[in-house]
This record gives structure tokens, C-alpha cells and sequence, in this order.
């Protein structure tokens, strides 16, 4: 089965993906990572489109851990990874059901919930949190990351509305963050390969997109000093949004 068209303008979507995510996990904390497999559920089987992601996005998180080395804090990953075992579960047994439509219309509806948060929280009218949060918060948080990050790499946000409610700093908070989704994303290996997801076509791409991976993860590093923070998602709500309608619209029609 050819998952995808090796047309140059397909190719040139996939390597826009991954350069994406590693801007977003190398600059800006990993919540908008997850556009990427949503840009390729666009082109691609969703199902696939998580399995060719899921290996680069390791990459990109073993290459920008060493800077935070040991300044994560251990007891909210604790909470945060334990909480998602239930959480990955959960998303296998669902996408082990789901079609390739409903796929894409989850996706999509994650992606547009994104967004709506983003702007409500942004606006002022949520309030992502309160310092002195419990640790059980971590336990719901995590179940909920893990299920979201399962079915399309979308743990990030509600990640970080249980890390930044507990108070944790710049540097802690982006050590926290890689680490606590470099170890969920191993929790996805087997489940992804019981159910048939990777593949050697998968890998092969996977291979073929390490470099954009790699390049990405090293600009993220530069962007995070050269472009603020508000330009970088503001586009993000706008890749989010577009691709959001489109896999909705695909599903549904």
C-alpha cells in the first residue's frame, strides 16, 4: 500500500510538518507539535500520519533534552507519565476502532479546541489555573494528555495548564515538558506497532524526514530568541484552524 504521493508538492507539506514541530519543541514548548500530524492527515492515512510522526518526534525531543538536563522536576513527571499509562489505553482501544474518517474528525475537532482554548485563555476569559494545584490534578491532566497525545500527538496543552498551575519556572517548566512527552511517546511504541501503524513504509519516511526534524529542532532554538512568542503561535492558530476545517470537512463529506 503507497501511503503517500511522492509528488513534490506533498513532499514539500511533509517536510514543512516536521520542520514545524521541531520549531515548536525546540522553541516554544511542544503544545503546538502537534499541527504536524494534522497537516499530514491532510495527505495521508491519520493513522499512518501518527505513525510516521511518532519516531521524529522522539528524535526531536532526545536532541533538545540535553540543554535542560536534569532541570525538570521529577515529582510532576512522575504524576504527569503515570496518569498517562490509563490515558494511552484509552486512545489504543479508541483508535483501534476508529476509522480513518473519525480520525480525521477528531483531529480536526482537537485542533479547532486549540485554538478556541488559546484564544479564550489568551482573552482572559478562562483562567488556565491557580498555583498550589494538588498532585491529583497531575493524575486527570495525564490521563487526559495521554489520550490526547495517543490519538494525535495533542497532549501538550493540558500538560501545560497542570504545569504552569503548580508555579514551575521558565527553565523547569521546558525541561518538564520534553521530558514528560519523550517518555509518553515511548509508552505509544508498542501499542502503534500491535496495531499495525508503523511499518517499514512508515519508518522508511520517518528516515527520509530526519533531517527537516533535525533542522526544525535547531531553528526552534534560534526562533526562541529572534521571534516572540505571540508571532510564532499566532500563526500556529492559523495553520491549526485551516487544517482543523479541512479534516473536519474531509470526514464529513
Amino acid at each position: 500500500m503507497v501511503l503517500v504521493t511522492m509528488e513534490p508538492g506533498v513532499m514539500l507539506l511533509m517536510a514543512f510538518a516536521v520542520v514545524f514541530a521541531g520549531v515548536s519543541k525546540g522553541g516554544f514548548g511542544s503544545g503546538a507539535a502537534f499541527a504536524s500530524a494534522a497537516i499530514l492527515a491532510l495527505v495521508m492515512d491519520p493513522g499512518a500520519a501518527l505513525a510516521l510522526m511518532l519516531p521524529l518526534l522522539m528524535l526531536i525531543d532526545l536532541v533538545t533534552l540535553p540543554p535542560f538536563w536534569r532541570r525538570w522536576s521529577w515529582s510532576e513527571t512522575r504524576v504527569l507519565v503515570l496518569g498517562a499509562v490509563p490515558g494511552v489505553a484509552l486512545g489504543a482501544i479508541l483508535l483501534n476502532w476508529a476509522n480513518a474518517d473519525i480520525l480525521r474528525l477528531l483531529i480536526g475537532v482537537i485542533a479547532m479546541a486549540f485554538v478556541v482554548w488559546q484564544a479564550a485563555t489568551r482573552g482572559g476569559w478562562i483562567a488556565p489555573g491557580k498555583r498550589g494545584m494538588p498532585l491529583w490534578g497531575g493524575w486527570l491532566a495525564g490521563s487526559v494528555a495521554g489520550f490526547t497525545s495517543f490519538i494525535s500527538h495533542a497532549g501538550g496543552p493540558v500538560a501545560a495548564v497542570y504545569l504552569l498551575a503548580r508555579g514551575l519556572g521558565k527553565t523547569p517548566y521546558q525541561a518538564t515538558t520534553v521530558l514528560v512527552f519523550g517518555l509518553i511517546n515511548l509508552l505509544k511504541i508498542g501499542p502503534y506497532a500491535a496495531m499495525g501503524l508503523i511499518t517499514a513504509q512508515t519508518l522508511t519516511l520517518s528516515a527520509l524526514l530526519v533531517p527537516f526534524a533535525l533542522i526544525g529542532a535547531w531553528l526552534g532554538v534560534k526562533a526562541h530568541f529572534l521571534v516572540s512568542e505571540r508571532a510564532f503561535f499566532a500563526l500556529t492558530y492559523v495553520l491549526l484552524t485551516i487544517t482543523g476545517a479541512r479534516l473536519i470537512y474531509m470526514a464529513l463529506m
